[in-house]
């Protein structure tokens, strides 16, 4: 027994022109203005599901990252979501797949800020050690620094046999 508004005429020939099209289904959903799993539904019960294209080398990519606290009201929805007496095993599944992706984004956001952290540090001491080369009056900054070691009056006194 279908939960949502009949399909029209009109959608099945949307639905089905877009399958043939290899719409994934995350965009179909959104033209139709329906859920991803009532369209899934109608493809299979059309015979259209051999034909829905894979979606995960089609993942669309947001043009900005969402903030911290973005995120976190997004988790706060499924757990609220979650507590809602009677909900469906689907509904169940999809809120415990949001909450891993969620936490899953949270960790690599913050390994993102540590490495982000690394490269300006890096970035840092490139541009100090670039000012002593200059201050010193070296100017053999494109040599590694062990070969500039062995060259060094003090290493050839060490290095030398007594």
């Amino acid at each position: 027994m279908t939960k949502g508004k009949p399909w029209t005429v009109e959608e099945e020939a949307t639905l089905k022109g877009l399958v043939e099209a290899n719409t994934p289904l995350e965009i179909m959903a959104p033209k139709l203005n329906k859920r991803p799993e009532a369209v899934y539904v109608k493809c299979t019960r059309l015979g259209l599901t051999r034909k829905l294209p894979s979606t995960t080398s089609d993942v669309l990519q947001p043009k900005d990252l969402p903030s911290v606290e973005e995120i976190l009201k997004k988790f706060m929805a499924a757990v609220d979501t979650a507590s809602i007496p009677g909900l469906g095993r689907n509904e169940i599944q999809r809120l415990h797949v949001l909450s891993k992706l969620l936490r899953d984004y949270m960790e690599t956001l913050g390994n993102y800020m540590k490495y982000s952290e690394i490269e300006a540090k890096l970035n840092d001491m490139e541009a100090k050690y670039d000012a002593l080369l200059k201050k010193t009056g070296t100017d053999d900054a494109s040599k590694p620094v062990s070969s500039q070691m062995e060259e060094s009056p003090e290493n050839r006194t060490i290095n030398q046999p007594s």
